[in-house]
């Protein structure tokens, strides 16, 4: 059996821009219906969601028939939380609150096997279709697609050095974070916060207005929505178009 082929890093590789969704309702059936909306990605969250590992296996399953590639972002840039969440066959991550190149390093050894990294080694784990692939071990690391959260005015200082460190794919600007560190909290919208989004795009190469903003500067990785934020807004716009 071959090994599964990442699009999501392919395209991300190739300049193709990917749309996607967050999701943060921990379900196998949300992750099964915006799978299939015709997304490229659907992040399942674990950092901001009370998701654990047995849920977020049922969600990467769900979501697997679809046409979005499923994502994960662990709790924190650690190599145990990693290496579990790789096991059961998730191929791309984002790595939340990487500060600096050194946790960048950390975060690439983390997704790759010895002598590149420091992951872990199973051969009966999801990812290698239970063992079934049998070169896994020599292939996993080219599809494994590492992306690192760049989240703090510190942080954005040191976004090229951070996004030139070896296995690093993509870097992803958390707005909410960034505009709390830069004393704006609550408000990423603000024109100082808006303005360090643009230059950060400029020096490396989850409103729908926003989204389409960061996609003409140049972002290729662009999260445009919430499933959260889909369902309560439009279930707040159906109650109130009966009760008044």
């Amino acid at each position: 059996m071959e090994l599964d082929r990442n699009r999501f890093k392919a395209a991300l590789a190739a300049g193709q821009t990917q749309i996607g969704l967050w999701s943060s309702l921990c379900s196998n059936i949300v992750a099964e219906i915006v799978g299939d909306s015709g997304f490229d990605w659907i992040l399942f969250d674990t950092e901001h969601s009370p998701n654990e590992l047995p849920g977020l296996l049922g969600q990467l399953q769900a979501a697997s028939r679809g046409t979005a590639t499923g994502i994960v972002r662990p709790a924190w840039n650690d190599p145990v939380l990693i290496k579990r969440i790789l096991d059961i066959g998730a191929q791309a991550l984002l790595i939340p609150f990487v500060q600096t190149a050194e946790e960048a390093r950390r975060a690439v050894a983390a997704c790759r096997y010895p002598p590149a990294g420091i992951r872990g080694i199973t051969t009966s784990g999801r990812g290698s279709h239970y063992g079934r692939v049998t070169d896994y071990l020599k292939k996993a690391d080219a599809e494994i697609c590492v992306l690192l959260q760049v989240e703090t005015g510190e942080a954005l200082a040191r976004i090229e050095e951070i996004a030139s460190v070896d296995g690093v794919d993509g870097v992803f600007i958390g707005p909410s974070d960034l505009s709390a560190s830069m004393g704006h909290i609550g408000h990423p919208q603000h024109p100082a916060v808006q303005a360090a989004i643009e230059d950060a795009v400029r020096r490396l190469t989850a409103i729908e207005a926003e989204a389409r903003r960061y996609i003409d500067w140049g972002y290729r990785f662009v999260a445009v929505g919430t499933d959260l934020g889909l369902l309560a807004r439009n279930a707040d716009a159906l109650a109130r178009s009966f009760k008044g």
